[in-house]
């Protein structure tokens, strides 16, 4: 969104974070914290989402379901001068199901991420230069998640869930720039899942928009409590950035 003071215009933008879910996989580290309380190297992954908001961010949404008064209590209503609102996930239902709670509070383009997962300023700063994108990881071989299908023009066609043993895919890390017509789009449920899934519905928009595919720097998954040691070295690492 765009606000003009006379001869000065200033771009606002929101970031939504999606940070309701249980972390199963994380337990026992999750029994009694929410996964994205998680600390690593010193920060909690939600500070490390945070962290890395570019300057014309002024509103961060929170999307909180499990544990979330944790998120609550520990951040408040501002994190670095930016004002926090927060949303409660009841039903754990799908990325997707999850964006849409905040439907009506969406002014213009935004950010939209996993509040499980590091990603670098870099990249997001990278992705903002489009006014849709999807952050990627190029992996080789065997590769978990949501791989991306595209023709040859580079046309998003298609996210599939699962396990992929292509040479090479492009597999989505949850990192969105998005525009409010998304909202426009029927959700996509998921197969065999009482899930709806935030990656397919925007394959649906990229048949009317164009979506860039942005390739990531770094991007870093929490999967098991055993990852909290490789992540931490990494982020520990002067190339971190």
């Amino acid at each position: 969104m765009i606000f003009y003071y006379g001869d000065f215009i200033e771009f606002i933008m929101q970031a939504v974070i999606l940070a309701a879910g249980k972390g199963m996989r994380m337990r026992p580290l999750t029994y009694d914290v929410p996964k994205p309380m998680v600390a690593v190297a010193g920060k909690n992954l939600l500070e490390r989402k945070m962290d890395i908001l570019p300057k014309e961010v002024n509103e961060i949404i929170i999307i909180v379901g499990y544990l979330g008064e944790q998120i609550k209590n520990y951040f408040g209503n501002f994190y670095n001068g930016r004002g926090i609102t927060y949303i409660s996930q009841e039903q754990l239902l799908g990325t997707g199901k999850a964006l849409w709670l905040a439907k009506n509070l969406i002014k213009g383009k935004f950010i939209s991420m996993m509040g499980d997962d590091i990603y670098t300023a870099s990249d997001l700063k990278k992705c903002l230069e489009y006014d849709w994108a999807v952050l990627a990881q190029e992996i080789e071989g065997h590769a978990r998640g949501g791989r991306i299908e595209l023709k040859a023009d580079g046309h998003l066609v298609a996210i599939t869930e699962g396990v992929h043993d292509n040479e090479h895919n492009f597999i989505n890390t949850g990192l969105f720039v998005l525009q409010p017509e998304i909202f426009n789009y029927e959700l996509v449920k998921l197969a065999d899942k009482n899930e709806w899934g935030l990656p397919q519905t925007i394959v649906k928009a990229a048949q009317d928009y164009d979506v860039k595919i942005v390739p990531t720097k770094l991007w870093l998954q929490l999967t098991d409590a055993d990852d909290i040691q490789r992540v931490a070295s990494i982020l520990n690492q002067e190339v971190w950035a």
